[in-house]
């Protein structure tokens, strides 16, 4: 499996860490990267100048080239990584495919010795991508008629594996090389991101999607060819492997599974960015709506109430009103009252005046009347 980024993060970061300490640290660190590639690095303080760094990858292949093997074109690369600082050990620790040991006292200090640590840190990415060109490189140097490879069977495709999971197809045509990758993903939602993706991308030239697997995959295991997602064929020529494109064609194809990953979780999480703005926005609109019903029942309420309050009856109001006037007359009469009737009692008319009532008290007594 490749990846993005050349140099492995981990393997730079301990080897940074062990060549700025100030007084040498023991470390035997063993770590997995991708669930294909390891690396061990041993670095003892008995020693403290040189860093064992083992590494080693799980590969599998079809045909006369064996990707187990490191090619000695590959040793020769990583020895020019940086003359005079990196030794190949032989035999490799048991278990890996290669150790190096790295002298810490011929490496330069300052900013180049950073530039020397992130060099070796791409050793993995280094031997994978020699392999793959050593591959490529056949197509400028062979008829159309050969294989890409030495087998007897022209038309046996190689089966590529740099991840468990993640295989791939190499196989000859005529003036072209044709790499196959089955695409297959757990998720959905994943497919579904997949598949629109890979249908616009095989209206590029020289690339093509198909959901059933090219004539020339027959006869593989049928467990390889089971996806969900159809198969990216990308179609190389001689002009892709022309001086300096070769290792740009090498390293997209080995990045090609990581690329498409990368591309489907930057999908999603545009789409839920999205979804969450269009639901926060609906939610909004919702609250807004509630809001205003509550107020017009509100004030339709007020408007009842108030109009519940005011009605009264007709009857109840006029004697209210003749209850108010007479209060009103009694208040603030100050003529005499005459009273009629005396004449039968032969009594003459008289006039008599009504007291007045306050609140404030007086020394004045009352008039008894006959």
């Amino acid at each position: 499996m490749a990846y993005l980024e050349r140099a492995s993060p981990a393997l730079k970061e301990t080897l940074l860490k062990i060549y700025r300490a100030e007084k040498p640290i023991e470390v035997d660190q063993h770590f997995h990267e991708f669930g294909s590639i390891q690396y061990h690095i041993k670095y003892s303080v008995s020693d403290p100048s040189i860093v064992h760094v083992s590494t080693s990858t799980l590969l599998e292949t079809q045909g006369a080239v064996t990707l187990k093997e490191i090619s000695s074109q590959t040793y020769e690369v990583i020895k020019n990584i940086a003359v005079g600082v990196i030794d190949i050990v032989d035999p490799p620790r048991l278990g890996f495919q290669l150790t190096i040991g790295i002298h810490l006292d011929n490496i330069p200090r300052g900013k180049e010795a950073i530039k020397i640590i992130t060099k070796i840190s791409e050793i993995q990415a280094i031997i994978l991508s020699n392999q793959l060109k050593e591959m490529l490189r056949h197509l400028n140097f062979q008829d159309d008629s050969r294989p890409i490879n030495n087998n007897n069977n022209n038309n046996r495709p190689i089966k590529i594996v740099y991840h468990p999971s993640e295989p791939f197809y190499v196989f000859k045509q005529m003036k072209k090389i044709t790499a196959v990758f089955p695409m297959n993903f757990k998720d959905n939602s994943d497919v579904v991101i997949a598949t629109s993706f890979f249908q616009e991308m095989g209206k590029a030239p020289q690339c093509s999607w198909s959901p059933i697997p090219p004539l020339q995959l027959r006869g593989e295991p049928v467990q390889d060819l089971t996806t969900n997602s159809g198969f990216v064929s990308f179609d190389i020529t001689s002009r892709h492997v022309e001086g300096k494109r070769l290792d740009k064609t090498v390293w997209n194809l080995l990045n090609f599974y990581a690329y498409v990953k990368y591309h489907i979780k930057c999908s999603r999480g545009y789409i839920q960015r999205r979804m969450r703005k269009r639901m926060d926005s609906l939610v909004k609109l919702l609250n807004n709506t509630n809001l205003e019903e509550e107020a017009a029942q509100n004030e339709n309420g007020r408007c009842k109430y108030v109009k519940e309050f005011v009605k009264v009856p007709k009857g109840k109001m006029m004697m209210k009103q003749r209850c108010k006037e007479m209060t009103r007359r009694v208040k603030i009469s100050k003529f005499r009252i005459k009273i009629n009737g005396c004449a039968r009692l032969r009594f003459n008319q008289r006039w008599i005046s009504f007291p007045k009532f306050s609140s404030k008290p007086s020394n004045k007594s009352y008039t008894k009347l006959d």
